[in-house]
């Protein structure tokens, strides 16, 4: 198969935008997609995607280096529970790239299905909200 049709019959259209469950994402990440995650850098030490290849470009930064990312694979656009990611993805395919999906639900969903992740303690953060996470002190 192609890299150009392995989004081919899988996902469901939201927001004008293809988005895959995590299972589909898996898949796609074994054979051949890259997963981009956008989540901001402090996110990204504790829990990371753990497949063959991960592409870290924080949502902050998608604007700026967005040319850096290949344009011939498929990329799934994922953070941590798919609401960053729907911002990349709009702006992604206001700039013309094609071949990309979203991960519905992100890194959080995707670990509540059990799919595989690397985690690092020593990164762990707290915190009641997105607003007050900090790293959790030893």
């Amino acid at each position: 198969m192609s890299n150009h049709e392995l989004f081919k019959n899988k996902g469901f259209i939201s927001s004008g935008f293809l988005n895959l469950s995590p299972g589909e994402a898996y898949e796609l990440a074994i054979n051949g997609a890259a997963i981009v995650d956008v989540r901001e850098e402090f996110l990204t030490g504790y829990k990371q995607f753990l497949v063959p290849r991960v592409i870290y470009l924080p949502n902050s930064q998608i604007q700026l280096k967005y040319k850096e990312l290949p344009q011939d694979i498929p990329l799934i656009i994922a953070d941590s529970v798919g609401l960053r990611s729907r911002e990349s993805m709009q702006f992604l395919l206001s700039v013309g790239f094609k071949n990309i999906a979203n991960l519905a639900g992100g890194i959080i969903e995707w670990e509540q299905n059990g799919f595989p992740l690397r985690k690092n303690l020593s990164e762990q953060l707290d915190g009641s909200c997105m607003c007050q996470l900090r790293p959790r002190m030893k």
